[in-house]
């Protein structure tokens, strides 16, 4: 047996001494087993024989980092360091803050202050779960754009407004880097300055033996994973566009997802970070029952953290989702401050909650269980000085995640201006639900069955289940149901004006 690599000190709860003593030694030797592993990995002959010392740095300094989380895997594991509810505090006033409460001439008189900042783009996803190959962020979303158009758009508007240099960063993964590399290249000409760089590549483990899919440095994707945008403060550090960023005089970077069309750049925000000298402010927004289960703020021994859905209690869950209790969810719209990531990086004090996501994977055609382990940013918050969240209006909140979502930002409640998608004024009330069936999942499908978007400005909820086509001009109002059933097809008439009704069954329309 080789040499076990010594695992920290667990703190012991109710466990006896032998039970602590057999799951300490369990994880020696499951951290052992899985360092000359990766050892073996960092020694691949083909990487060796690639001289290519940058490629061969990055790996190693990856699989470093990855171990470093695998180690504190199983230490968490063992160690039950789950939140105690009782000690669960709403914010203190000072916590979390209105952005009502933000001058209303701000935006007028800091557009100075853009010199200080940096807009980074969560750009690692892939757009599978709509059905799309490639990057998410190429997918057409409002008027011939994509979501990375529309940033491009925004920031190259700042910049000729204010005649700043703002410039944008798209954090890629290995899945998105080659296709969004080759479509930045388009941008070439516009007045903006784009940067990318990848986020990590991590062995993804399998279940049973937690030790590592890959074999060898070039084994297929599905061997590999990105681990969650809580990587992106290890990854800013080690692609050399942090420090980078610090020469240039920039002392803020405000991350948001790529898919978030809402997620502009707001000078108030930007203004107050730097008044109040906080190193991380998190926007959130007011909870609705769509929203139950996003991430909220909370005041935990003395400090300030997230309080994600995996970490309550079964039997507290239900208390989490209540609005009245817990108002406001975290967009995962970031300021953070760039020295301080610096610092944290490099005193190696951002430990993040770590979350073990589940995958399967295919070998000789059966399913095998292997585990991702991720972190998320917006857990960072309870490392930095002065961090707190700014209650903004929901308008700042825009993901899509569904085609679902792409139905509601292609419509008529929204203009588009400068990039950016602007609620028109005479809506009143929260945004409609809207509930598209399967049917409707990829968006091929939605494009042939929603060929024209119809009118929405006076939907308040809408279901649309099984094989249902809209025609042209068609207006939607109050709640619409359409539930077709199976094996029978509807088609809603050109020209349709549907008003709180409920259509089932089957309806063709022939034309003649």
């Amino acid at each position: 047996m080789s040499s076990t690599t010594p695992i920290p000190d667990m703190k012991k709860h109710i466990k006896t001494h032998s039970t602590y003593a057999f799951e300490n030694n369990t994880n020696s030797v499951a951290a052992s087993q899985m360092r000359n592993a990766l050892n073996k990995l960092a020694d691949d002959p083909a990487l060796a024989k690639s001289n290519d010392e940058e490629t061969r740095a990055r790996f190693e300094r990856e699989l470093d980092s990855f171990f470093s989380l695998f180690r504190r895997y199983l230490a968490e594991k063992s160690d039950d360091s789950s939140l105690v509810w009782d000690k669960i505090k709403s914010p203190n006033p000072d916590e979390v803050v209105p952005y009502s409460c933000f001058s209303e001439d701000a935006a007028l008189d800091h557009s100075k202050n853009l010199d200080k900042l940096a807009v980074l783009k969560l750009n690692g996803g892939l757009g599978t779960s709509m059905g799309c190959v490639g990057p998410k962020s190429v997918i057409e979303v409002r008027d011939g754009n994509s979501f990375l158009d529309l940033s491009v758009r925004q920031i190259e508007y700042l910049n000729r407004k204010h005649d700043s240099d703002v410039p944008l960063l798209l954090m890629n993964s290995f899945n998105t880097d080659k296709d969004t590399e080759h479509l930045i290249k388009k941008y070439t000409a516009n007045r903006i300055r784009i940067r990318s760089f990848n986020q990590s590549r991590y062995p993804r483990v399998f279940k049973d033996s937690l030790l590592p899919v890959p074999k060898k440095f070039d084994d297929p994707l599905d061997c590999w994973y990105p681990p969650g945008h809580g990587d992106l403060f290890e990854s800013l550090h080690s692609s050399g566009e942090l420090d980078a960023l610090i020469a240039q005089g920039r002392e803020i970077l405000f991350v948001s997802n790529g898919d978030n069309l809402g997620a502009t750049v707001d000078l108030k925000i930007l203004n107050h970070m730097l008044e109040t000298g906080a190193e991380y402010i998190m926007e959130l927004t007011d909870k609705t029952r769509a929203d139950v289960k996003g991430g909220t703020l909370i005041n935990y021994d003395g400090k300030v953290r997230l309080l994600e859905v995996a970490q309550v209690p079964k039997q507290h869950v239900d208390e989490f989702k209540n609005i009245r209790k817990f108002k406001n969810f975290n967009t995962n719209n970031l300021w953070i401050n760039l020295k301080a990531i610096k610092r944290l990086v490099e005193g190696g004090s951002l430990q993040m909650e770590i979350i073990p996501n589940s995958k399967t994977i295919t070998r000789d055609g059966h399913d095998i269980n292997v585990l991702q382990l991720e972190t998320a940013c917006g857990a960072a918050i309870r490392f930095f000085n002065g961090a707190h969240g700014v209650v903004v209006p929901r308008s700042r909140f825009l993901p899509v995640k569904t085609c679902s979502d792409l139905l509601l930002v292609k419509s008529d409640l929204f203009r588009l201006e400068h990039g950016a998608l602007k609620l028109d004024p005479n809506r009143f009330g929260p945004n409609p639900l809207i509930k598209l069936g399967s049917h409707f999942k990829k968006v091929n499908n939605f494009n042939e069955r929603v060929s024209h978007i119809p009118k929405i400005l006076e939907l308040d909820h809408l279901t649309i289940t099984g094989n249902v086509f809209l025609g042209k001009n068609v207006t939607l109002k109050g709640t619409v149901i359409i539930v077709c059933s199976e094996g029978q097809r509807i088609d809603i008439p050109n020209g349709s004006d549907l008003e709180n009704v409920v259509i089932t069954g089957n309806l063709q329309i022939l034309e003649h």
